[in-house]
């Protein structure tokens, strides 16, 4: 429980340096404001919640490392982060798409939290464990498109494709769904492969047990 409890105070330690140092000089300072209010208050809602909502320490692991891939992209403003640059220079890809990978991300990353948060909180079983996270993913998804839609319109229109991050793409924002929708498809597979292959020993082990007594 002590070493549990080190990691997480580890891992909000590295968020917040992490934050003080893409604050530093950011790209654009506006667009770096604006895109870092959501996981300030998901991490704020995460401490809150801790007690009423405990978390696997790999659940908190998988959301700080989409922590991390999102804030240096919002350093950037996705669209000028060195390594995406790179990418695009060594395949010719044409583009910057660190934002796809973080996208992908999203649903990767996120999708065993979240069927963890439905485990716990709905008590959902069996094949509602998988299909609930991806279909919250891709509900988030859309919302962050369009709450991307209402900054660039209407909060900060002098932001305008700088925000959105679209770099030319009409086809971005369903790129991006796309991308984290499959994203939580391959993590939710990933569980049902690793379980499946887990339950023939948990059997094997049980019925050990129930000849030995």
């Amino acid at each position: 429980m002590a070493q549990n409890k080190s990691l997480l105070w580890g891992l909000l330690a590295w968020y917040l340096v992490l934050s003080g140092w893409t604050a530093y000089s950011p790209v654009d300072r506006e667009f770096w404001a604006i895109a870092s209010i959501l996981p300030a208050l998901l991490v704020a809602g995460l401490i809150v919640l801790h007690r009423w909502l405990p978390l696997s320490t790999a659940s908190y692991v998988l959301i700080t490392m989409f922590l991390s891939l999102h804030t240096i992209g919002v350093r950037y403003t996705y669209a000028e982060v060195p390594i995406g640059a790179w990418m695009d220079q060594s395949w010719h890809l044409g583009r910057n798409h660190f934002d796809r990978v973080v996208h992908f991300s999203f649903g990767f990353l996120l999708a065993y939290p979240m069927e963890e948060a439905f485990r716990l909180l709905a008590h959902a079983r069996g094949w509602l464990l998988y299909y609930l996270p991806v279909m919250t993913v891709l509900g988030l998804s859309g919302l962050w498109e369009i709450i991307e839609f209402w900054v660039a319109s209407s909060v900060h229109p002098e932001l305008g494709i700088t925000y959105l991050g679209s770099q030319g793409d009409v086809w971005d924002a369903q790129k991006d769904i796309a991308a984290a929708f499959y994203g939580a498809l391959f993590c939710v597979t990933l569980l049902m492969i690793a379980r499946r292959l887990r339950r023939p020993d948990d059997c094997q082990f049980q019925s050990i047990a129930s000849e030995s007594a």
